[in-house]
């Protein structure tokens, strides 16, 4: 199974979208909250969500579905 990752922060109405693209796939996934963790702040900060697939970014801002059940079938 393809371990998803997005990275997130509360209220960020892109990071929900995100997630339901990923639900809406029938995937599991794993939410990282960038809030407080000033490496990962620094990192991401307005371009959240970052979506991760098996470690390696895969899209910032969105992710439609086609596109993630392409690179998952193909990963």
């Amino acid at each position: 199974m393809p371990a998803i990752t997005i990275y997130s922060k509360p209220g960020c109405h892109l990071c929900d979208r995100a997630k339901e693209v990923v639900e809406r796939c029938r995937l599991h996934y794993t939410v990282v909250d960038i809030t407080g963790n000033p490496d990962l702040e620094s990192r991401y900060g307005a371009d959240i969500p970052v979506i991760l697939l098996d470690g390696l970014e895969i899209a910032r801002h969105f992710v439609r579905e086609r596109e993630l059940l392409k690179m998952v079938n193909n990963s």
